[in-house]
């Protein structure tokens, strides 16, 4: 009788442990996952494993892709840093209630009328500040750099808007995405041979369920099974769903330009 009276209160416990256990994993996935539904947000949680120095800005380049990609479409680094300008000072104009030019289509270089995927990211000393964007282009690559610069300075709802306080303190990142490309496997196996970390991003959708992680993720998770499990979890599903359901993935690539603190 004592024993059966006890089972409730076991049972009791043990689900607080689980609830617990449960909540420092969602705690941890979303500190280190992207946030939002296809297409939003990208996050580089923690400090960045670059030296935080204060001073001028330069322009870091990094090309994503291997050698079976047409990298003759990338951006160049002069085109790069020109977007990382646009970009901040799109932030600045909107903070000072300044007059935010024209684009003049006639002068503007053909490669930023392309429709391109775009993200764009702000860190404040190695800490996310900010960051959403878009896979699927919906507008020239100038205006989407725009776009989202301005989103994810003052409408990334997991922050405040960024204050005129931090505005010097802000290191912008840009990504530029390739189309995506559904990849085909036959198992959770076959899934793992042909992901490639460090280059691909992801897309997973499962009926309504649908999350991406950008390539630079990788460096956060360079385990596939974490990445996969990671990805799952924040599409809505459970970790273990790349291995039990059948999904549907595709893959891209980034070209990303960032601002970097000078030595």
């Amino acid at each position: 009788m004592a024993e059966e009276m006890m089972n409730p209160v076991r049972k009791f416990e043990r689900g607080l442990l689980s609830d617990r256990v449960n909540r420092r994993l969602l705690s941890f996935t979303i500190a280190i996952l992207l946030f939002c539904s296809l297409g939003l947000g990208g996050l580089h949680p923690g400090k960045s494993d670059k030296q935080q120095k204060r001073g001028g800005k330069k322009t870091v380049h990094k090309k994503g892709g291997d050698e079976k990609m047409d990298t003759t479409k990338w951006l160049s680094e002069d085109e790069g840093k020109h977007l990382l300008g646009i970009a901040r000072e799109t932030i600045k104009n909107r903070l000072y209630n300044l007059q935010e030019p024209k684009i003049d289509w006639k002068d503007t270089p053909e490669i930023f009328q392309r429709r391109l995927g775009t993200f764009v990211t702000i860190n404040i000393e190695g800490y996310l500040r900010g960051c959403i964007g878009h896979i699927i282009p919906r507008e020239p690559l100038v205006e989407g750099i725009k776009e989202n610069a301005i989103n994810a300075a003052f409408r990334d709802p997991r922050f405040p808007p960024l204050t005129r306080e931090e505005f010097d303190r802000i290191e912008i990142e840009i990504s530029i995405l390739t189309s995506p490309k559904e990849l085909s496997y036959a198992d959770h196996r076959d899934l793992l041979k042909k992901l490639r970390p460090g280059i691909d991003g992801l897309i997973i959708k499962k009926g309504p369920y649908e999350a991406t992680f950008l390539p630079q993720v990788w460096e956060q998770l360079p385990s596939k099974e974490e990445f996969l499990s990671h990805l799952c979890l924040k599409a809505g599903l459970s970790a273990e769903s790349w291995k039990t359901e059948k999904l549907q993935v595709s893959t891209y690539q980034v070209q990303a330009f960032e601002e970097e603190k000078s030595e």
